[in-house]
Formats: structure tokens, C-alpha cells, sequence
């Protein structure tokens, strides 16, 4: 039997539902699905930047599974986008945590997994870290 699988912390949802081609004839009613940890991904690394280590310890999963779950999404992005597919967002196999960590140091905004005691930050490994109020 496999092992369940850990759930991977995002920051937050997607501020949208799904994305339509614009200005196409073609008929398609196939639906590409993103997952959170998918939209997460992407944005870590290419929105906020972070290298692959950096995102994953902010997931809270290895770094070898961040590049899976990178890899997936960039091919979801790319066949949504060649192949003129909505693309829809679900929630998937994550986890919206209540505590977050504000870094003075880099500014950084994370959570970390309950079974970690080093509440030093992440990225910078200042411990400089507040709590952030939602």
C-alpha cells in the first residue's frame, strides 16, 4: 500500500476560478484542471522568484516534489494555452493554514508545518519572525 499523501500548503487560493480563450472560433469544451499547490507553484517560482528549495520549504514539502508539482503546472499552462483549453482551478491536495509568520529581515510571509520547532524564517533563516495577524 502507498503512502497517503501530504497535503501542500499555499498562501492562499487563486483570486479566480478560471481562465477562457479570448477571440477563437474553435469549439472545445475541454476542460484543463489546475490544482492549488499547481497555481501555488507557479507563483513561488515564477512570480515571487524563489528558487525551487525556497518554495518548497514554504509548501512545506521536499524539494524533488516542488519540481513535480512545477513541472505539471507548466504543462497544464502550456497545453491550456497551444491547445485552446479552458483552464479551471480546484482545490487539490492542500492545506490553508490560520498562523503565519511575518520575517523582519526579508519580509517574507509563510507558514510552517506544526511538526517543525525552528521558527526561524525559511528563506533568510533570520529570527527576526513575528506573527502576522489574518
Amino acid at each position: 500500500m502507498s503512502r497517503p499523501r501530504q497535503l501542500r500548503k499555499i498562501v492562499k487560493p487563486p483570486a479566480f476560478r478560471g481562465y477562457k480563450p479570448y477571440g477563437t472560433h474553435l469549439k472545445n469544451d475541454e476542460v484543463v484542471e489546475l490544482l492549488y499547490e499547481e497555481y501555488e507553484a507557479i507563483k513561488l517560482a515564477d512570480y515571487d522568484c524563489l528558487t525551487h528549495l525556497e518554495a518548497s520549504k514554504l509548501m512545506g514539502v521536499s524539494r524533488a516534489t516542488f519540481a513535480r508539482i512545477y513541472d505539471s503546472a507548466r504543462k497544464k499552462v502550456a497545453k491550456t494555452l497551444v491547445e485552446v483549453k479552458t483552464l479551471k482551478t480546484v482545490f487539490g491536495n492542500t492545506i490553508l493554514d490560520d498562523f503565519w509568520f511575518l520575517c523582519s529581515s526579508c519580509s517574507a510571509r509563510y507558514t510552517l508545518p506544526n511538526y517543525i520547532k525552528n521558527k526561524n524564517c525559511p528563506l533568510c533563516n533570520s529570527d527576526k519572525v513575528g506573527m502576522l495577524n489574518k
